[in-house]
């Protein structure tokens, strides 16, 4: 009887991506290569989001700071906000599944396992 390899290869890890579907719906990717074009194409995407969300962050301060701004700006700037936020915590539960994906042999199920179940459950939800 032969015994598997104890060089095994990580599988690939399902990484969340900063963007939806047309649905809504979260995208995911799995590839070994995080080098690959999509890959990097996300990592800038991130980088934009997170740079956005600084700006209208310096805005909103701005028209929160005025006691005599306009309801519509207020609003406007709430609506961003929540924009912003939403992206910022959609990098934040990607990078998140990143780094516990790295130490997938943790334990007995291994975090990785955890990390792509919870990825196929939110691909059927």
């Amino acid at each position: 009887m032969e015994q598997a390899s104890s060089n095994v290869h990580a599988p690939a890890s399902a990484r969340l991506l900063p963007w939806p579907t047309p649905e809504g719906k979260p995208c995911y990717l799995v590839t070994d290569n995080n080098g690959s074009y999509l890959s990097r194409l996300a990592d800038d995407m991130e980088a934009a989001q997170l740079a956005t969300g600084t700006d209208v962050l310096t805005h909103a301060r701005q028209v929160l700071d005025d006691p005599m701004s306009p309801y519509t700006e207020v609003r406007y700037a709430g609506i961003r906000l929540a924009e912003c936020l939403t992206d910022a915590l959609r990098v934040a539960e990607s990078r998140g599944m990143r780094m516990v994906t790295a130490g997938y042999e943790e334990d007995g199920e291994g975090a990785h396992g955890r990390a792509t179940r919870n990825a196929e459950n939110r691909l059927r939800a």
